[in-house]
């Protein structure tokens, strides 16, 4: 599950400038994937250095929580932003809106693919 967050934390970086650039780079707030790819990388190269079982282990939970920060931060977000927008009147920004939905997709499926390996590394540690 270690390379399998390595491929998460470069979709975030990717969506990350993507939104930048997608604004005309006038919001840094849309970095804010970025820095959560960076954290996955960070935790997830070291997840795959662990020397040991329960170190791999403490990384992998602390990537599934920053997982799950991220999607209720970009689902909240999405609906914040959106909710904001159409109770002035005003089309929501639809760049955003994709980057945060996009954010909180990624992110919830990631989460939901770490706790379905953490199930199965446990069934077969009972097994």
């Amino acid at each position: 599950m270690a390379r399998t967050t390595l491929i998460f934390a470069f979709l975030m970086v990717v969506l990350g400038e993507a939104g930048y650039l997608g604004t005309g780079s006038l919001h840094t707030t849309a970095l804010i994937p970025v820095w959560f790819g960076l954290a996955l990388g960070l935790f997830g190269f070291m997840a795959i250095r662990a020397k040991s079982e329960k170190a791999r282990m403490t990384l992998m939970h602390i990537n599934v929580t920053i997982g799950l920060l991220g999607f209720l931060g970009g689902a909240a977000e999405a609906i914040r932003g959106y909710v904001s927008a159409t109770s002035q009147g005003h089309a929501p920004d639809m760049i955003a809106l994709a980057s945060k939905v996009t954010m909180a997709v990624l992110m919830g499926v990631y989460v939901a693919l770490c706790v379905r390996s953490f199930i199965a590394v446990r069934r077969a540690r009972q097994a």
